[in-house]
Formats: C-alpha cells, sequence, structure tokens
C-alpha cells in the first residue's frame, strides 16, 4: 500500500525549489547534496522523484547498488511552497534504463515551471545535447514521510507511512581515527554564510535521515552544531554534512559538502570533515546553464571513453532484470 500525505506536506512536495537528498556509503556513512527536484511528485502513486545527470555518475552507481535514499524539503526561498514544515520523505530509489517520452516531456514543462524557459537556437541545441539526453528520473515509492512544524524541526513530527524505528547504535570509529583531515577553519568559514545547513547519518533501519543545523564555530574537534534538542542521536557516527544557497531559478548556486564523523553528547554536536568539495556559480542564469552544458558535455565525453557510461548501463540492466 502506498503512502499518502495531506495537502500541506503535498505543497511543499509540488514547490520547492531546491532540497537535499542523502544516500548511504558503504561505510555505513551517507552522502548529502542539493538538488532541484522541480516539483516531481506522484500523490496517488505514493512517489517522488529527482533528476540526475549521467554526466555525475557516482550517485547512480551507488543507488544501484544501495537504493535507500532520503529527501529533505528545508528550503522555502524562491520557490512556490509557503508552510513553514520541514518534511522529511525516505524511500527506495528506482533507476529506470531509460525514461519515457512521456517522462520527458513532464520534466522539461516543471523544469520551465520552476527555471523558466530554456534558451533556443542551433548553438543551444548543441551545448545543451548532452546535458539533456544523459539525464535520468529517478523514481522514490516512498516508504515513509516525518513532518515538522516548523524548519528547524522543533516539536513532534508528524508520522505516515511506516511506524518510526529506534535511534541507530553508535558506530565504530574509523581507522584512520575521528578528528579532521581537511580545512576544519576554512570549511567553517564558508559553510558558515550559506542560509542552509543539513546533516545526513544512517538510521536504526537503514534509511538517511537528514537533519536541520548551523555552524555556529569549529576547533581542532571538527564543526561545532546547532540542532534541536534531540535530534541527533547520541554518540559517534558517520555522517555527510552540506550548506547551501541559491538565488531565483536556481542561478548563483553555492554549496560545501563532505563526509566524516559526528559526535553527539549531552547538549553538544560536533562534525569533523573528512572529505569536502562543492562550487559556486555565476549569478547569471545563462553563464550558469552554459557552464553546466559544457561541463556535462565534458563529461558525458570522458566517461564514455573510459567506459564508465557503458558500466553503468550493464549496473542498470542488472537491477532491472
Amino acid at each position: 500500500m502506498s503512502v499518502t500525505w495531506p495537502d500541506e506536506v503535498q505543497s511543499v512536495f509540488a514547490g520547492d525549489l531546491v532540497t537535499v537528498s542523502a544516500y548511504l556509503t558503504p561505510a555505513g556513512g551517507a552522502v548529502v547534496v542539493p538538488v532541484s527536484p522541480i516539483g516531481l511528485v506522484d500523490r496517488e502513486a505514493g512517489s517522488l522523484a529527482l533528476t540526475t545527470s549521467l554526466a555525475f555518475p557516482a550517485k547512480v552507481r551507488r543507488l544501484l547498488q544501495e537504493p535507500r535514499i532520503a529527501m529533505a524539503y528545508h528550503t522555502r526561498d524562491q520557490g512556490f511552497a509557503t508552510s513553514s514544515r520541514f518534511v522529511l520523505a525516505q524511500g527506495t530509489a528506482v533507476v529506470p534504463a531509460e525514461p519515457s517520452p512521456e517522462r520527458l516531456a513532464v520534466v522539461t514543462e516543471q523544469a520551465e515551471k520552476f527555471f523558466g524557459d530554456l534558451p533556443t537556437g542551433r548553438f543551444w541545441t548543441w551545448a545543451m545535447r548532452e546535458y539533456i539526453e544523459y539525464r535520468l528520473i529517478i523514481d522514490i515509492p516512498v516508504s515513509r514521510i516525518m513532518s515538522w512544524p516548523d524548519l528547524a524541526a522543533a516539536g513532534t513530527p508528524e508520522v505516515f507511512g511506516a511506524a518510526l524505528s529506534g535511534p541507530p547504535e553508535p558506530q565504530d570509529p574509523p581507522a584512520k581515527g575521528t578528528g579532521p583531515r581537511v580545512d576544519t577553519a576554512k570549511f567553517a568559514r564558508q559553510a558558515g554564510k550559506m542560509p542552509h545547513q543539513v546533516i545526513a547519518y544512517r538510521g536504526g533501519d537503514g534509511y538517511p535521515v537528514i537533519a536541520p543545523v548551523r555552524v555556529t564555530g569549529h576547533s581542532d574537534r571538527g564543526l561545532h552544531l546547532d540542532v534541536t534538542r534531540g535530534l541527533l542521536p547520541p554518540g559517534g557516527r558517520r555522517a555527510g554534512f552540506a550548506a547551501h544557497a541559491f538565488r531565483p531559478q536556481a542561478a548563483g548556486v553555492s554549496n560545501r559538502v563532505g563526509t566524516g564523523w559526528l559526535e553527539v553528547t549531552e547538549g553538544a554536536a560536533v562534525w569533523a570533515p573528512h572529505t569536502a568539495g562543492g562550487f559556486s556559480s555565476p549569478p547569471n542564469k545563462t553563464l550558469h546553464l552554459l557552464g553546466n552544458a559544457l561541463l556535462s558535455k565534458y563529461l558525458i565525453r570522458k566517461l564514455r571513453r573510459d567506459g564508465t557510461l557503458d558500466a553503468l548501463d550493464r549496473l542498470r540492466a542488472e537491477a532491472l532484470s
């Protein structure tokens, strides 16, 4: 039986311009990244969806191996939703072999609703070919939804679908230690400037959990986080972090993401970054789109030459067999 949800949650699913998604790592951690789901929701089927480019194959490869995924609807900036609720959806990703023409038509319509009209002409047809043609639609039949009254996830959440599991047990520390492995001061400075910050970890039932946080400072232990009391499980565990900002129509995107070690004690949460990445794009919509298009073109050609695309095709075929 599919999960059902109320109108206010539906308005969030259909209206947020930028959200974050989280998937699991082989070591039991989580990677969390900003995404633009462009309102892809099928309420009757109890399913969400997002699009992703084969130019960035790591997410697709990992979801084929471990399909449990979470989406957090945690911003109301520049979109159409007006609710104050923080909404977390968990489900199991379905990666299709190829999207149907009908689904691609829906994606184009929704993309224009959120991002505005795409540029046309011979040059743009050439520039955007790989950006459009090598795009997958990942369906997420929803298993559970948690909806808190405000964006800080304070108070008691409403739960739709599967009952909540117990908190996860603390994890064994990594062999290389739990302390920071990248420039913590630089990471904290960059992330702290961005309005939207979240952390993700593997929950008690194996699904990723995403929680809103706020960087309040740093030390030699890592980034110090402010978070609603009781939202994060006590103890230490692998966790992913993302901070991001964006302008209207998702131009001028900036993000800083990483994986690392989260330590939660009574009244304190510290995240030690082990990896760090991110980028910033021009605030001009045309330059932003051109940069994405040309980067996709370069990466797709590279991945075709080194056999990565063929390997992904085999993984997708095996997952569907």
